[in-house]
């Protein structure tokens, strides 16, 4: 199948199920929608004569991946998805040379899926309880995952919708993230993050990276990560790796996230559509197409690798 039959099959698929419930977002869903006007406002700089054959190869925080498209944080609808779901998704992941991130919703299988050779990243919620937290940091790193996130942006829990569904959870202070910093010996990032301010406090308090993303479920009338690139590439660009998530489906996403600074773009929606429909092989076929778009995209606009993609293949309306 291509990407439009994989998506087109695995949204039809959730949808007949209650858990694809859990793709809603928060309130009214203003971001879901706000993602996409943002997207589509640039455009590329054809720039075809000489052009030169792209590389998509990428090594980040000691991992070395054959694409920069990797899977967002997620678990639990991977769970409710398919059985095996999420030994599907890694050997899935693994077969296209990218990397998976487990959610905070840390599987008891987390050593099984480490084993099976995939670059695992898996996330901690800022629990109410701090040594439920802490627990849960050495029982990730234990495990032998490559990087260790923080779900920075959860202080006060998530919504789906009208309902909240996360309320274990309390805010951070720059304080506990040094003090995280210090019992992580592995790659550290903070997910969650919008704003200059917060980015520069991830990079004093020693995080090895950040991912610019709004989620899903946080605040309503967020802002979509590309329009607070530029002021955050500005202040810690070069200081630590930037990843970038939110509604991008297609391999010219990913080139926009990219050319605006990102390392590595995530995504989780095109996953669990691969996912319903085709499970493994899915999973495979929606990475290499994403991939292969991004490929063409950048011989196209003269980036032979990833981190050549820069602002100005892009042109804004």
């Amino acid at each position: 199948m291509d990407l439009t039959e994989l998506y087109q099959k695995g949204k039809a698929l959730l949808d007949q199920q209650p858990y694809g419930k859990i793709l809603d977002a928060v309130e009214t869903e203003f971001d879901i929608v706000h993602d996409r006007v943002i997207l589509d406002r640039f455009t590329f700089r054809l720039k075809c004569i000489d052009a030169i054959e792209a590389s998509t190869d990428c090594r980040v925080l000691g991992v070395d991946l054959e694409t920069p498209i990797i899977m967002s944080a997620v678990t639990n609808p991977i769970q409710a998805i398919r059985k095996n779901g999420l030994m599907e998704t890694a050997l899935g992941l693994k077969d296209a040379g990218s990397l998976m991130w487990i959610g905070s919703q840390i599987p008891n299988n987390l050593k099984e899926i480490v084993a099976t050779g995939v670059p695992v990243a898996a996330n901690v919620r800022p629990f109410k309880d701090r040594k439920k937290m802490f627990e849960a940091i050495d029982d990730i790193q234990q495990a032998g995952v490559r990087w260790l996130g923080i779900q920075v942006d959860t202080g006060l829990g998530t919504k789906l919708l009208d309902r909240m569904v996360v309320t274990d959870c309390e805010p951070l202070s720059f304080k506990e993230l040094v003090q995280i910093r210090k019992k992580v010996s592995i790659p550290l990032i903070f997910k969650g993050i919008l704003s200059s301010s917060d980015a520069v406090k991830s990079l004093d308090a020693g995080a090895d990276g950040i991912v610019v993303s709004h989620g899903a479920h946080i605040l309503d009338y967020l802002p979509h990560p590309l329009q607070v690139m530029d002021d955050i590439v500005a202040h810690v660009e070069g200081k630590l790796e930037i990843i970038v998530d939110g509604s991008f489906r297609r391999g010219s996403d990913v080139a926009k996230g990219l050319a605006f600074g990102s390392c590595l773009v995530g995504v989780c929606r095109p996953l669990l559509y691969g996912l319903a429909a085709a499970g493994r092989e899915g999973v495979t076929g929606m990475i290499r197409e994403m991939t292969a778009e991004l490929r063409r995209i950048m011989s196209l606009t003269g980036a032979p690798e990833p981190g050549a993609m820069t602002r100005d293949v892009l042109i804004s309306d």
